[in-house]
C-alpha cells in the first residue's frame, strides 16, 4: 500500500501511525513543511515544501485566515506535482491533518487516492470556545457567525474530497455537522501506557538542586503554553488562597510563554507575566518560593513531575483536548479537572477525577484540598484512571489497531474517480 502522510509539522498526531505503517511493510512518504530537504524519519521518506508567496496586503479581514491557507495548499500541491511527475507516485491512500489548508488541491492531483482527515475541530459559534469566556470577548462579537462561517471554509473545501474523517474525541467529532459526522471514526491517537505508568521510585530535581518525590505534597499545572484557553489565569488567580491552605506545597508549573490557542496578549507582554504581576502583590515570599514555573520541560521529566504529583489540575475551555490529561490518567496522578464537555468525556466526578466549575476558583481549592486530605480517595481514583485510560487509550491494544483498521477501510474504498 502506498500512503502519504500531510501534515505541516509531521509526525504530528500521526507518530505513531506512520512508523507502524512502516514496520508492515507498506510504502509510506510525507510532505510536510518542517523538513527542510529530503530526508527519513523511521522509515518514512521527507519530502519538503516551502511557501514562497507571501499573504496579499490590504485583503478583507475575513478573508486573510482562508489565503493563508490556500498559500499553504498552493505550495503543497507543488511538491505533490513534483513527486508524481518525477518518482511516478500515485498514493493509495491520503491521510491529512487539513488544519493548515495543505490537502485542499490533492484530489485534483491524484483523482483515485482515497483521502482520509483528521478532524480535529469544526468551528461553531455555541458549545464551544467561542464567547466562553466573558473576560475576553471578542472584538466585533455581532459578526462572529459570519467570521467563524468563513474560518470553516477549509473544512468545507477538504470535506468536498475527502472519503473518510477520523476525531480524537467524541466531543470533536460532535462539533461537525451531520453530513461530516457520518464518515467520521472517533479513535484517539494513542497514550503508550507502558511508558506511561505510575513510578513509586519518581524524583524530580529543580533548579535549585532540590529532589521532589511522592512523599512531598506536590500540586502541578500543565499547559502547552500559559494562556487563558487552558485556564492558566484561573489557577493563577486561585494561587494565594491555595498556598496559604497548603502550607507546605509545591506547586509546578510547566508551560511556554507563547500562544497555542485563542488571542495574543497586549503587545510586549506574555500571558503568564501578566497573571504572575496580577497575583503576586497577595502572596508572601516564603509562599510564592514554593512555586516554580519549568517551562516547556523534557518528556521524562514531565512524566516523573506526574507520577510524583498528589494533585494534577487540569482546565480548558471547550475545546480540543489535550494529550496531558489523558496521560495523567495512565500515569494515576490524582485530577481536580474544569466541567467542561471535552473533559467530562473522560473523567466522572468522584471516579477518575474530581471536577469543578471552569470559572469558580474557590471550588477548584476545595477539591484539591479534599485530593489532598485523603489519601485513600487518591488511591481508588489513581486505580480507576489508570485502568480507564488502558481499556480507552492504550496505544498497542486499543488505539492502534483501530487506526490501522481505519487505514485498511479507507483503502478498500472506490477510488474517488469511481465515486465523482
Amino acid at each position: 500500500m502506498k500512503i502519504l502522510f500531510i501534515h505541516q509539522n509531521f509526525p504530528g498526531q500521526f507518530k505513531h501511525l506512520a512508523p507502524e505503517l512502516v514496520a508492515r511493510g507498506h510504502d509510506v512518504r510525507s510532505i510536510t513543511l518542517r523538513a527542510k530537504g529530503r530526508g527519513k524519519w523511521q522509515g518514512v521518506e521527507l519530502y519538503p515544501y516551502q511557501i514562497k508567496r507571501k499573504p496579499a496586503q490590504g485583503l478583507h479581514p475575513w478573508m486573510v485566515d482562508f489565503e493563508t491557507k490556500v498559500l499553504r495548499a498552493e505550495a503543497c500541491y507543488a511538491a505533490a506535482r513534483r513527486l508524481r511527475d518525477q518518482e511516478d507516485y500515485t498514493p493509495d491512500v491520503i491521510v491529512a491533518h487539513p488544519g493548515w489548508g495543505e490537502s485542499m488541491f490533492l484530489r485534483d492531483l491524484w483523482p483515485t487516492a482515497r483521502i482520509g482527515l483528521y478532524c480535529e475541530l469544526y468551528y461553531a459559534l455555541h458549545d464551544t470556545d467561542t464567547h466562553f469566556d466573558p473576560e475576553f470577548p471578542r472584538k466585533n462579537a455581532d459578526t462572529d457567525s459570519i467570521r467563524l462561517r468563513l474560518k470553516n471554509l477549509n473544512n468545507m473545501m477538504h470535506h468536498q474530497s475527502a472519503d473518510l474523517g477520523i476525531s480524537p474525541t467524541q466531543f470533536q467529532a460532535n462539533t461537525f455537522p451531520p453530513e461530516y459526522k457520518e464518515m467520521i471514526s472517533v479513535i484517539h491517537d494513542g497514550i503508550d501506557t507502558d511508558v506511561v505508568r505510575a513510578n513509586p521510585d519518581a524524583s524530580l530535581t529543580l533548579e535549585d538542586g532540590s529532589v521532589l518525590t511522592q512523599d512531598d505534597e506536590v500540586i502541578t499545572f500543565v499547559n502547552r503554553n500559559l494562556e487563558p484557553y487552558r485556564g492558566y489565569h484561573i489557577f493563577m488567580r486561585a494561587l494565594p488562597e491555595l498556598l496559604k491552605q497548603r502550607p507546605n506545597a509545591r506547586v509546578l508549573i510547566v508551560g511556554g510563554d507563547e500562544v497555542s490557542y485563542g488571542a495574543a496578549p497586549p503587545k510586549g507582554q506574555t500571558w503568564k507575566q501578566i497573571y504572575i504581576d496580577e497575583v503576586r502583590g497577595k502572596i508572601p515570599t516564603p509562599d510564592w518560593e514554593r512555586v516554580q514555573f519549568l517551562g516547556k520541560v523534557p518528556y521524562d521529566q514531565f512524566l516523573a513531575m506526574l507520577q510524583i504529583s498528589r494533585a494534577h489540575v487540569y482546565l480548558t475551555y471547550p475545546f480540543v483536548l489535550s494529550w496531558s490529561l489523558m496521560e495523567a490518567m495512565a500515569i494515576g496522578a490524582p485530577i481536580i479537572a474544569s466541567d467542561t464537555a471535552p473533559v467530562t468525556e473522560v473523567i466522572a466526578h468522584g471516579e477518575t477525577g474530581r471536577l469543578f466549575p471552569f470559572f469558580e476558583g474557590n471550588r477548584m481549592i476545595e477539591e484539591i484540598c479534599t485530593v489532598l486530605d485523603d489519601p485513600d480517595m487518591r488511591a481508588d481514583m489513581a486505580k480507576a484512571s489508570r485502568a480507564y485510560a488502558v481499556e480507552n487509550y492504550d496505544l498497542q491494544s486499543c488505539c492502534l489497531p483501530k487506526q490501522l483498521e481505519w487505514i485498511q477501510k479507507l483503502h478498500d474504498m472506490p477510488p474517488g474517480a469511481l465515486r465523482s
